[in-house]
C-alpha cells in the first residue's frame, strides 16, 4: 500500500535549524588563524568534530585565502572538550561549549 505513505510536496513544510555558539581555544600553530587566540563559530546542533573541522576549513578559506598550511594543521589536529578529554571526530557535540584544538608539534 504505497500509497499510504504518499507525501504532497505542495504543502510548505516548516523546518527549523537550530545553531550553537562554539568557542575554539587555539594552541600552537593554530594561534595563527586569530589574533585573539579564540575563534567563535555557529555549527547545528548536535554536531560531530568532524563538522567543526569542516567549518574550521571554510573560516580560513574566508579569512585566510584558503592557506593550504592552515588547513593542514586542521586536519591533522587534535581536539579537546571542555571536559578536557581528547575527542574524536565522531563526538557529539551537543551544546554550546569551549573546544580546543591542539595541533601536531614538531610536524606530528
Amino acid at each position: 500500500m504505497i500509497s499510504q505513505y504518499k507525501i504532497e510536496l505542495n504543502k510548505a513544510v516548516d523546518l527549523k535549524i537550530y545553531f550553537m555558539k562554539i568557542k575554539i581555544e587555539l594552541y600552537g600553530a593554530s594561534k595563527d588563524f586569530s589574533p585573539e587566540n579564540i575563534i567563535e563559530l555557529d555549527l547545528k546542533s548536535n554536531s560531530h568534530i568532524k563538522d567543526l573541522r569542516n567549518e574550521l576549513i571554510k573560516f580560513i578559506d574566508k579569512r585566510h585565502n584558503g592557506n593550504k598550511n592552515f588547513h593542514q594543521i586542521v586536519k591533522s589536529s587534535a581536539f579537546c572538550s571542555e571536559d578536557n578529554n581528547i575527542v574524536h571526530d565522531d563526538y557529539l557535540i551537543s551544546k554550546e561549549q569551549k573546544i580546543a584544538i591542539i595541533p601536531p608539534i614538531a610536524g606530528g
